[in-house]
């Protein structure tokens, strides 16, 4: 499964921005994705996960602001962002693996996708 992260780009405080996480070579409906974002001179930090039976997690940071679907039909994974923050300033990914454990840790996704640049200024 090859995966692609998009929808990044520069916006400002406040602002909404949905990211969008697209497979190619097989379809990943039935797989756990996860969001991760890594900013510079931080380490790479969990956003969100989507895993089996529709159960969703946000990191503490994000949560009420962020919020994650898949789209079956059309196989896609978003991540919907309101009330952006400097902080949120980033390169975004996307994750996936079959297995639905430690979605919270990206060492457990066996496929993760390039990253798309999310910025923030004031």
């Amino acid at each position: 499964v090859q995966l692609q992260a998009s929808g990044g780009g520069t916006v400002q405080t406040g602002d909404s921005l949905t990211l969008s996480c697209a497979a190619s070579g097989r379809s990943f409906s039935r797989y756990v994705v996860g969001w991760f974002r890594h900013a510079p001179g931080k380490e790479r930090e969990f956003v969100a996960a989507l895993g089996r039976g529709g159960a969703i997690f946000y990191a503490d940071l994000v949560k009420g602001r962020f919020t994650v679907s898949r789209d079956i039909a059309r196989d896609i994974v978003y991540l919907q962002m309101n009330s952006l923050r400097l902080e949120d300033t980033a390169v975004y990914y996307c994750a996936a693996d079959n297995r639905d454990y430690e979605l919270r840790s990206w060492d457990t996704y066996d496929y993760r996708g390039q990253g798309t640049q999310v910025t923030v200024s004031s």
